[in-house]
Formats: structure tokens, C-alpha cells, sequence
């Protein structure tokens, strides 16, 4: 046990580490290579700034990863051979599947990508992990089912990663937003792993956070006009959603359910539950009026947010918070009610408080318009 703290420590603080000392370099070959992010109608940045901070994020969470595991081993602590032995095959496919992303995410922040090569790219992730023998085979009662049979929890694996990806990846709207929501996710999910006992995952999820702390730091409270301000780009958000896919789906089907643990499914997808809340509406919203539901626009959450007249910083404040307390209710409640009254709640809330929004939105621009004298 006192190994894998140390361990798990060591790999958080390795990924802040060379994060930090990665992404200034990343930012100097950016604006020598005129590597920018222009704003647009769309955009809420008024000035050029590089997006490419999310090509740091694999290569230093693998390299720490690795090098532990090599200090380990020199040590003659065998502890973090025998776990990654043990978990070759998941660990080994998913590496593919997030490689895989993170060569298709920097081709897209470079030099663009069409969305329809995205989603096979996505889809052959979700093959990848399903190849690693990863499986939701039990919903543990929601929509009233419990265990699955293979190929329906499998074909479940590939809608979720696409979903999951996508969500991560349209929620990055606002600085901070996308790796504070995932940040908090990872926190949890190493947190939960650990107490599993399941050592190599929370690794995984302490390093992801690692490499998060110091971008957070450039994206939010970074200088654009000193050059000091980054994007994480396409490469850090599939990336990053490929990792969060690999872990919620490891953690819904190696958590139990009990009379006094909080059901799996929440455990899993609740920290997940702001960015999947909101694609699911956008979508919708984008299929109701006939439009391609695949087309980027402003009707995101944190857009409305900003058009009801907060502004970026508070907005990106509101939406963890309000994460983190979805998923503190979420866990709590599901000790005592069934999940489907949980999940029927988070749509209900949200629902209202996108209606709120959206009164409050027309509102404003009445407000706004000149009366007639």
C-alpha cells in the first residue's frame, strides 16, 4: 500500500512537472511556426492564440508512467510490473486507441480534419477497447436492466466513446471549462480506483490530472498578448476524452454494487454528466430545427451562459461547481434511491435551468432593444 501511494504521488507530481516544463515550449514553436487558433463568429477569443497544448498531454503522462515503472523495477519493487502484467491486454489497446486519437487530433488542430474521418476514427477506437476485452455488462438497473449480454454491452462500449469524445470535445468553449470539468473527473476516478485497489487506473487518472494542472494554469490565467496563453486543441480534448472512455468504462465494470456503495454507473459517467447533458441537447436542439446536427454553433451551455451576461471566468466557476455537486448529489442518492428517479432528476434540472437561461437571454435582448417614443 505504501508503495502505490508513493506511486501514485510521484507519477501526479512527474506529469506536472514536465507538463510545465513542456508547454512553454509548445507555445515557443507555436508562434514561430504561426500555429494559431483565429478567432472568429464563433469564437470568444479576440486574439490569436496557439492550440496546441494537448500535444504535451500523452507523451508526458506515458513517459512519467514509464519511468516510474523503470525506477520501480531497478528498485527491485515489482509491485508495478506485476499490475501492468495483469492488466496488459485493456492497457495495451487502449494505449493504441488514445495513440490513435492523438495522431488524428493533432493532424486536425495542423492542418484540419473532416468530422466524418473523426467519427470512424472514433469508432475504431471504440473497436480497440472492445478488443481489450472491455465490456459494460451490467447497467445495475438502468432503463430496469442489469446484466447484458457481450455484443450489446460491446456495441454500448463504441456509442459511448463516440459520445463521451464529442462531448469533451464541444465543451471546450471556454478557457478552463474542458480541463477543469475533466480535471475533477480524473480527481475522482483515481480516488475510486485506488480504494478498488485497482492501482494502475488510478495512476492513469492522477497522471492525466498532472499534465492538466499546469495547462489550466496557461489557458486560464495565461497572457495572450505576452504569448503566454494556449489551447489544448483537438489533440488534448480526444485525447483526453479517449482516457476518460477508457477509465469510466474500466470503472463501471469493475466496481460492485451493494446495499451500501454507491451504484457503479453513477460512479462512473456522473463526473462525465455536464458535458454528456449538454451534447445531448444541442443535438437535439440542432435536429429540431433542421439543421445538421454535426455543424459547430453557439447554443452550447457556456455560450448561454455568457449571452445571459456572465462573464467567461464566472461562467467556467458555475459549470464545475455545479459538476461537482451533480455528481456529490448523484453518489449520495444513489446509496438510497433507485438510479432511474437519479437520472430523471438531472434531466429535469437541467432542463429547467436551460429554460431559465433561455428566459433570461430573450429578456436581455428586449432590454436591450430601443423603445419608441
Amino acid at each position: 500500500m505504501e508503495t502505490w501511494i508513493v506511486n501514485v504521488c510521484l507519477t501526479f507530481l512527474l506529469c506536472v512537472l514536465f507538463a510545465g516544463i513542456v508547454i512553454p515550449q509548445v507555445l515557443l514553436v507555436a508562434f514561430r511556426r504561426r500555429l494559431f487558433d483565429v478567432p472568429d463568429e464563433r469564437k470568444i477569443h479576440k486574439t490569436v492564440v496557439p492550440r496546441l497544448g494537448g500535444i504535451a498531454f500523452k507523451p508526458v503522462i506515458f513517459f512519467s508512467i514509464f519511468l516510474l515503472l523503470g525506477i520501480n523495477m531497478a528498485s527491485g519493487h515489482l509491485d508495478m510490473l506485476t499490475a501492468i502484467t495483469h492488466n496488459i491486454r485493456p492497457l495495451a489497446f487502449g494505449f493504441c486507441a488514445i495513440m490513435l486519437l492523438y495522431l488524428v487530433g493533432m493532424a486536425d488542430d495542423l492542418i484540419g480534419v473532416r468530422y466524418r474521418i473523426k467519427f470512424v476514427i472514433q469508432i475504431l477506437c471504440g473497436v480497440l477497447l472492445i478488443a481489450g476485452g472491455m465490456c459494460i455488462d451490467n447497467l445495475y438497473g438502468v432503463l430496469g436492466l442489469h446484466e447484458l449480454p457481450t455484443w450489446v454491452g460491446q456495441l454500448l462500449v463504441l456509442l459511448l466513446v463516440v459520445f463521451i469524445i464529442n462531448a469533451i470535445n464541444l465543451i471546450d468553449g471556454v478557457d478552463g471549462l474542458a480541463s477543469g470539468l475533466c480535471g475533477c473527473a480524473f480527481l475522482l476516478y483515481g480516488l475510486i480506483f485506488f480504494f478498488l485497489e485497482q492501482y494502475i487506473y488510478a495512476m492513469l487518472s492522477f497522471a492525466t490530472l498532472g499534465v492538466l494542472v499546469p495547462f489550466f494554469y496557461y489557458n486560464v490565467f495565461g497572457n495572450a498578448e505576452r504569448g503566454r496563453k494556449i489551447f489544448m486543441g483537438d489533440t488534448g480534448s480526444m485525447t483526453i476524452g479517449m482516457m476518460l472512455c477508457f477509465l469510466s468504462i474500466k470503472l463501471a465494470s469493475c466496481a460492485s454494487a451493494g446495499a451500501h456503495t454507491p451504484n457503479p454507473m453513477i460512479l462512473a459517467f456522473s463526473p462525465l454528466l455536464i458535458p454528456c447533458l449538454d451534447v445531448m441537447r444541442v443535438f437535439l436542439h440542432r435536429v429540431r430545427n433542421k439543421k445538421d446536427p454535426f455543424l459547430p454553433d453557439k447554443n452550447h451551455i457556456h455560450h448561454k451562459i455568457l449571452s445571459a451576461g456572465i462573464r467567461e471566468r464566472p461562467t467556467m466557476i458555475i459549470l464545475i461547481s455545479l459538476a461537482i455537486a451533480f455528481t456529490a448529489f448523484d453518489i449520495q442518492l444513489s446509496l438510497y434511491i433507485d438510479i432511474n428517479y437519479i437520472v430523471i432528476a438531472d434531466i429535469l434540472i437541467w432542463t429547467a435551468a436551460n429554460s431559465w437561461l433561455s428566459n433570461k437571454i430573450k429578456q436581455k435582448n428586449v432590454d436591450l432593444v430601443p423603445k419608441s417614443t
